[in-house]
């Protein structure tokens, strides 16, 4: 394989979208740390590999099975539509397909070594929802179901399997750090939709955003942006870190933008992409600092 493949190989696996499942994995077990649980370092990477296997699985999958929506989209940002390899021909659609079934082997044979830990069932039933993202029969991406099966996965099972992994005692504390990553990833989805919806309608992709409409998607995304910092004072009672009300105005911001009809302008797509990315980022950072800060 040449160095440009080869290049275009590991852009098709869309690396920078790996930090959030090092993020969260990592705020799963730090929960399991402020309660008082001794870190097994073993099982923490067994696990962590086995997510980024998965997730990277996931990313190889997603381009050779929504290529005709990747070719159809005309408005591609850096955050959406794809790696864009495969439908500017840098490499044959076959090399993904085989990537991502590699990946669900190395993905399966980790969780093997878990033995029968809490966490085996929660990462084999993350690495299905994973795979069902795209890929048919299920194609969830396509039943209005993906958005909210990509925030479960990424940003619910995949935590809950490194607090099982590290014998969490209390799954409530859990709970509460999920709250504002599982609804921030759900917006995070619908705002890279915005930019795609007319391509993933033209391949019959029916994503929420497609669904919906932008102007109801928009509400949605709003109301799930600013959702976690007004119930913020309820979880701080309930455990979560005061660091994550620092994120609070960029949420504000962010909502405001969209509502105001930024979804409809493709001058504005990069900036709505890259913010909804960088405030699920920011927010997770926030709370493992807390949780760091206090244990």
């Amino acid at each position: 394989m040449s160095v440009r493949k080869l290049l275009a190989f590991v852009r098709l696996g869309r690396p920078l979208f790996l930090t959030g499942g090092f993020l969260f994995y990592g705020l799963g077990a730090m929960v399991a740390r402020r309660a008082g649980v001794h870190i097994d370092t073993r099982a923490y990477l067994i696990g962590q590999l086995a997510v980024t296997a998965f997730q990277l699985m996931t990313h190889y999958a997603n381009d050779y099975f929504d290529l005709a929506a990747d070719v159809a989209n005309r408005t591609p940002t850096r955050w959406s539509g794809g790696s864009r390899v495969l439908p500017e021909g840098e490499l044959a659609p076959v090399v993904a397909l085989r990537a991502s079934l590699v990946l669900a082997g190395v993905g399966l044979m980790l969780v093997g070594l878990l033995g029968a830990s809490n966490a085996t069932p929660v990462l084999l039933v993350a690495g299905l929802l994973a795979w069902c993202y795209s890929a048919p029969p299920v194609r969830l991406h396509t039943r209005g179901l993906g958005e909210l099966g990509t925030a479960v996965v990424v940003t619910g099972l995949v935590p809950l399997a490194a607090f099982e992994l590290q014998n969490g005692a209390t799954r409530g504390a859990l709970l509460v750090a999920l709250v504002p990553p599982v609804l921030l990833q759900f917006a995070m989805l619908l705002a890279i939709e915005f930019p795609d919806a007319e391509g993933d309608a033209a391949a019959g992709k029916r994503t929420l955003v497609v669904r919906l409409g932008g102007a109801w998607a928009a509400r949605l995304y709003a109301a799930a942006t600013v959702m976690p910092f007004v119930a913020l004072p309820l979880l701080v009672e309930f455990g979560l870190p005061p660091t994550v009300a620092l994120v609070a105005p960029l949420a504000v911001w962010r909502a405001w933008v969209v509502l105001r009809g930024g979804w409809r302008e493709p001058g504005r797509w990069e900036g709505i992409t890259f913010w909804a990315v960088a405030l699920l980022t920011v927010t997770g950072i926030a709370e493992l600092a807390g949780y760091w800060i206090s244990r």
